[in-house]
């Protein structure tokens, strides 16, 4: 009955039942003297005296119930939630054993347990560190051979989701929106074409040429599409006259070979937080007034599968059409000067709209970042209709609602570091926000919270903090 209540909503709720039971104790004992004194006179001062011991009850297990809350309780919640940091996140600071002065020896215990648990942890490390040496080196040999092939490449899933792109297709892509891995080839190519040309590729089992249009209608590619033998999927090869290739560029390769077993269709509340992709974002604003302030710059973040997706960001600079005030340069750096010429918050909120696609969208005080989009939806001609996730909310989750929640004492809690001259830009945040999400996805499942209904369900618990924070 009680399994889904916090350890210190149990504790509170226990003394709530001790009081109780004390005022009840009390009433009646006064209540049976009262019947056997036969004494009508001795009502009132029963009465006062049962008045005098029900509030001192009350304010006496008030007391203790505040005392053990805050030397029991919380340190109990507090020292769960490192041991937690440390297990499913990687996290290897020392832990703060004062806050848990009180619990007798369980603290050093448990310090000593997460210490023989980060050894461990070493060995393991250092034979995943080995394994990633040799796997960037086969990456580097594989680029490095990629580089000699003129063309730009594109590995494609069933359900025609990209599954891998390099450096020259990343250019192509971005000809028409920001190159996304899992995202939908149709947000770059004309379905028709696309599904044709695949239609012809199943049927034959060999290589089909076609000519694709771009989804804005714009350019023309000549491509080749290529079987992947039996590996599910295709390769999609644009011919490098058509897509404006400089054959002598590096060739980065983006990819999650994941990708290729093709993701059910189960609705966003049912699917595996290892399976979803996030887009963590931040704003900086000329104000804190959602209202009417406007926003001067948006940062964006890309998370796939647990992991932050090297190159798959938005730093773009927003003109407010407005004058920036002075104070608030002084917080983020954004000047007047370096937002003249840039888009207004109608094009550069459709560019993150498009970026944000087909994923939860994450942000710190999420509220806030989200009012300054959705006000202007109307002349962006988008909906904002997106799955949110707050980790405010996450950090109220993990580490309990009485905890700090503030993005510096998240990144403190979890070992991340925010560069001086990146905090208070909207990358730099929004990329920090990043890395304290992937610290806190494995904690969450560890947690039982394996599915993103899962999550949503607790943070709504939560709420409140976020009115506070608004």
């Amino acid at each position: 009955m009680f399994t889904g209540l916090s350890l210190r909503l149990r504790i509170f709720l226990f003394f709530c039942l001790l009081a109780l039971g004390g005022l009840v104790l009390t009433g009646g004992a006064l209540t049976l003297a009262y019947g056997r004194a036969e004494m009508p006179d001795l009502l009132d001062p029963l009465v006062f005296a049962g008045l005098l011991i029900g509030f001192g009850q009350v304010a006496l297990i008030a007391g203790v119930w505040l005392l053990f809350d805050e030397n029991v309780a919380r340190p109990i919640e507090r020292l769960a939630a490192q041991m937690r940091a440390r297990a499913h996140a990687g996290i290897d600071a020392e832990m703060d054993l004062h806050s848990a002065r009180y619990l007798g020896d369980l603290a050093p215990a448990a310090a000593g347990l997460a210490g023989r648990l980060s050894e461990s942890a070493m060995g393991t490390a250092e034979a995943v560190m080995a394994e990633t040496t040799r796997l960037a080196s086969e990456k580097e040999r594989l680029t490095a051979l990629l580089t000699e092939i003129p063309l730009a490449m594109v590995l494609v899933n069933p359900s025609h989701q990209i599954v891998l792109y390099d450096g020259q297709a990343a250019a192509v892509l971005a000809q028409i929106a920001h190159p996304r891995l899992n995202a939908s080839l149709f947000d770059y190519l004309d379905r028709r074409a696309v599904e044709a040309a695949y239609a012809r590729l199943v049927k034959t089992g060999l290589e089909q040429s076609c000519t694709l249009t771009g989804s804005d209608g714009a350019q023309q590619y000549a491509a080749r599409m290529k079987p992947l033998g039996h590996t599910p999927g295709y390769m999609l090869i644009f011919d490098d006259s058509q897509a404006r290739i400089a054959p002598e560029d590096a060739r980065p390769l983006v990819y999650d070979f994941d990708l290729l077993d093709t993701a059910g269709d189960d609705a966003f509340e049912d699917r595996r937080l290892s399976d979803l992709c996030f887009v963590v974002f931040d704003t900086e604003t000329t104000g804190l007034l959602p209202h009417k302030d406007e926003v001067v710059q948006i940062g964006a973040v890309r998370v796939l599968r647990g992991r932050i997706v090297e190159g798959e960001t938005m730093d773009q600079l927003v003109d407010p059409g407005i004058p920036i005030p002075p104070a608030s340069t002084r917080v983020h750096g954004v000047s007047d000067a370096m937002v003249r010429g840039a888009p207004d918050i109608t094009e550069a909120g459709r560019q993150f709209h498009q970026f944000a696609r087909d994923a939860v969208i994450v942000a710190h005080n999420a509220p806030f970042d989200m009012a300054f989009l959705r006000r202007h939806a109307g002349r962006m001609g988008v909906e904002w209709d997106h799955p949110i996730l707050d980790t405010v909310l996450l950090s109220a989750v993990l580490f309990g609602a009485g905890e700090t929640h503030t993005l510096d004492a998240l990144c403190a809690r979890l070992g991340v570091t925010i560069p001086e001259r990146l905090r208070h830009t909207a990358l730099g945040d929004a990329q920090a926000t990043a890395e304290v999400l992937v610290r806190m996805l494995p904690m969450l499942e560890a947690r039982g919270m394996e599915r993103f209904g899962d999550v949503i369900a607790e943070t709504r618990k939560h709420g409140r903090l976020l009115e506070d924070l608004n």
